[in-house]
C-alpha cells in the first residue's frame, strides 16, 4: 500500500513539473563560424600601406575576438586594420569566442614592395651645351601594372610629355632637366644639369688615353685621340724627334724603318675671340723587331687557349643571369668576371670530358678576350677556330680581332688587326662605331644607350624570361662605359609578321656564332643546336685602313659583338662563345 502510494506521488510531481514546459523550447546554442572575405584566406597588401580585413560571421551573438600573429594580440574587433610593414608572408590567427564555442582562422598576408615607377635618362650626369645647340633626351621606365603618367621639367617648369625630349637653349645660364614618372603607388625622377655657353666659351677637349706607344718595323700606327670636340678651325702639327713638324690633322700615322724609341709631339693651336689657345701632348714610341718574340709550340703545348685576359660584355639578358647565365652574384669584379669565363669555357661532362659552356658577350660591343700558351702561326689556310652556338635561323654574329705580342710581355695591349669578313668593305659595315650604355636607376630596368651616329635605344628588360636586378654588369664600376667595334647591318626579321616568330639570319663567312656554309666546315644543320665552330685565316687581317696585313703569327683573340638589333621577345641580339682553338694542332 505504502508503495503504491510513493508510485502516485512520484507519477503526480512529473505530470506537474512537465506541464510547466510545456510552452517552451528547450535551446542548445550553435557554434560561431567566421566567413572570410578571402576565397584562399590570403590577402594582399602594399609595403607601408593599410588594409582592413573584416570577415562576416554566423552565430555570433554576444561574441569576443582575438586577432594574433606570432603570439602578439593585434586586435579584439570584428575587423582588423593591418599595415605592411616588411615585406613577406604574414600569418595572423582569427578567433571567435561564444557562449556556444569557438571557430579560428589561420590568414595569410602577403605584403610586397610598392611599384613606384622608376625613371632613367640617357647620358650623363652633366653636360656643357652652346647656345643654339640641339641637346636630344631619351628617358625610359620601369614597367609596372599601374597607369603612370611623365613629364620633363625645365628648372621646375613642365615643357614636355613624351619620353624623347630635344633642349635647346637660347641663353647662357645653368638648367636642371628633370624626368618625372608618377603613380598611386609614388612619385620617381632622375635629373641632369646642363651648362649653356656661348660658343667661343666652349671648352675645347682634344684627349688620348695614353702617352706611351709600341710597334713594329714597318707597321703603321695610329695614335688617335678618345675624345675631341669644339676644335673647328683648329691647326694640327706632329713633330717626330728632332724632325721638322708637320701640318696634319687630330689623329697620326707613324711608322719606322727602325727599332728603337721616338719622341713625339702633338699641337693643337685654336684662335678664340682674338685669343691663341694651344694644347699639346707627348707621346713616346717604342718599336720593335717583326717576330722577336715568336713563342712556338713545344711538347707540351695545347690546342686551346689557356687564359682569359679580359672579359667586358655590354649589358644583356643573360649577364648576370644566376640560372642559365651561369652567374652567381659574386662577379662584381673584372678579374672575378674573367674567373668565371674561364670556368664556363672549361666545364666538363659527366665522363670528365671537355664539353664547354657558353659566355655570353652582351649588346653590340661586348668582347672577350683569350690567349694561347705558343704563337699561332698564320698558315695562309684556316688558322683559328672559335665554338659558338649558332644553327640555322639563328646567327648572332661575332667580330674576330687578332693581335701580336709586339712587345713581349705577355699581356694583350699591343695592336688590334681585325679578320676581314664576308661583310668588310660594304657600305652598310660601318667601322669605328660606338655605343655608350647608362647604368640603370633602378632594378629590372632596361639599359639606355647612345651611338656616335646620334642614335640612342635601350636593351630590353625580358621580365618573361630572367628576373636579375641589372643587365648592366656588376663588375663595370663607371656609371656608363663605351664600346667601340665594326657594325655589321643586322639581318634579323619577324617571319611571322605578327612578332612571334623570329629570325636570326647568318653572313656568308668571317664572323663567329654564325651559321655559315663556308667557314663552319661542316654542313650539318645542327638542329639540335649544339656547340659548333667557326673557322678563321690570320691571313684575313687587315688594318685601321682596311688595308690587308700580312701577321706571321698571331698571339691573342679577341671576339666583339658586331650587331646592334633585337629581335622583339627574344630579345637583343649577343654573339656566344664557347672556346677557342689553335685549328692546326686539331686537323
Amino acid at each position: 500500500m505504502n508503495r503504491f502510494l510513493d508510485f502516485l506521488f512520484l507519477s503526480v510531481a512529473i505530470a506537474m513539473f512537465s506541464s510547466c514546459n510545456i510552452d517552451e523550447d528547450i535551446t542548445v546554442a550553435n557554434l560561431p563560424k567566421i566567413i572570410l572575405d578571402s576565397e584562399n584566406g590570403i590577402y594582399r597588401v602594399k609595403q607601408g600601406r593599410e588594409i582592413t580585413i573584416a570577415p562576416s560571421y554566423e552565430y555570433a551573438e554576444g561574441a569576443t575576438y582575438n586577432w594574433t600573429m606570432n603570439g602578439e594580440v593585434l586586435g579584439t574587433s570584428p575587423s582588423l586594420s593591418f599595415i605592411g610593414e616588411e615585406l613577406g608572408e604574414h600569418f595572423i590567427m582569427l578567433t571567435i569566442t561564444t557562449d556556444g564555442g569557438s571557430d579560428s582562422e589561420e590568414i595569410r598576408v602577403d605584403v610586397v614592395e610598392l611599384e613606384i615607377p622608376t625613371v632613367s635618362i640617357a647620358g650623363e650626369d652633366r653636360m656643357t651645351v652652346a647656345i643654339g645647340a640641339e641637346l636630344s633626351l631619351r628617358a625610359t621606365i620601369r614597367e609596372t601594372s599601374l597607369q603612370t603618367s611623365f613629364h620633363w621639367s625645365i628648372n621646375t617648369e613642365e615643357v614636355g610629355t613624351e619620353l624623347n625630349y630635344t633642349f635647346k637653349a637660347e641663353k647662357v645660364g645653368n638648367y636642371t632637366i628633370t624626368a618625372t614618372a608618377t603613380n598611386e603607388d609614388g612619385t620617381h625622377s632622375d635629373t641632369i644639369a646642363i651648362e649653356v655657353l656661348n660658343r667661343e666659351d666652349m671648352p675645347i677637349m682634344w684627349e688620348f688615353d695614353r702617352t706611351a706607344y709600341h710597334t713594329v718595323v714597318g707597321r703603321k700606327l695610329l695614335i688617335k685621340p678618345t675624345a675631341i670636340s669644339n676644335a673647328e678651325g683648329a691647326t694640327y702639327t706632329w713633330q717626330v724627334g728632332d724632325d721638322e713638324a708637320t701640318v696634319g690633322n687630330e689623329s697620326f700615322v707613324f711608322t719606322a724603318d727602325n727599332v728603337g724609341e721616338y719622341n713625339i709631339q702633338a699641337t693643337a693651336s685654336i684662335e678664340r675671340e682674338g685669343k691663341q689657345i694651344t694644347l699639346t701632348h707627348t707621346f713616346v714610341v717604342t718599336v720593335y723587331e717583326a717576330g722577336a718574340f715568336y713563342r712556338a709550340k713545344s711538347s707540351t703545348s695545347k690546342a686551346d687557349w689557356n687564359k682569359v685576359y679580359e672579359y667586358t660584355p655590354a649589358p644583356g639578358q643573360f649577364i648576370n643571369e644566376l640560372k642559365t647565365g651561369g652567374f652567381d652574384g659574386t662577379q662584381t669584379t673584372p678579374e672575378s668576371a674573367i674567373a668565371y669565363a674561364e670556368a664556363r669555357m672549361n666545364e666538363v661532362d659527366r665522363e670528365g670530358n671537355p664539353y664547354p659552356n657558353w659566355v655570353s658577350l652582351g649588346g653590340f660591343g661586348g668582347y672577350i678576350i683569350v690567349g694561347f700558351d705558343h704563337s699561332i702561326d698564320n698558315s695562309g689556310d684556316y688558322d683559328l677556330g672559335i665554338l659558338g652556338n649558332s644553327f640555322s635561323g639563328s646567327s648572332e654574329p661575332g667580330i674576330v680581332w687578332v693581335m701580336q705580342d709586339e712587345n713581349g710581355n705577355g699581356i694583350p695591349d699591343d695592336t688590334w688587326y681585325e679578320l676581314s669578313g664576308s661583310e668588310t668593305g660594304k657600305a652598310e659595315t660601318i667601322q669605328q662605331y660606338s655605343v655608350t650604355y647608362y647604368r640603370p636607376t633602378g632594378p629590372m630596368m632596361p639599359v639606355l644607350w647612345t651611338d656616335n651616329l646620334g642614335g640612342s635605344g635601350e636593351i630590353d628588360y625580358l621580365t618573361q624570361f630572367h628576373r636579375q636586378e641589372y643587365y648592366y654588369p656588376l663588375w663595370v664600376e663607371e656609371d656608363s662605359y663605351t664600346l667601340t667595334g665594326t657594325l655589321l647591318k643586322a639581318r634579323n626579321y619577324d617571319a611571322s609578321g605578327n612578332g612571334s616568330y623570329w629570325v636570326n639570319g647568318e653572313y656568308d663567312w668571317g664572323y663567329a656564332d654564325n651559321f655559315s656554309a663556308i667557314d663552319r666546315l661542316s654542313d650539318s644543320a645542327n638542329a639540335n643546336a649544339d656547340i659548333n665552330a667557326n673557322h678563321f685565316k690570320i691571313s684575313h687581317a687587315i688594318d685601321f685602313e682596311c688595308r690587308p696585313i700580312h701577321l706571321d703569327y698571331i698571339d691573342f683573340v679577341k671576339v666583339q659583338v658586331g650587331v646592334n638589333a633585337k629581335s622583339g621577345w627574344i630579345g637583343e641580339l649577343s654573339t656566344e662563345v664557347c672556346g677557342f682553338y689553335d685549328y692546326s694542332m686539331k686537323k
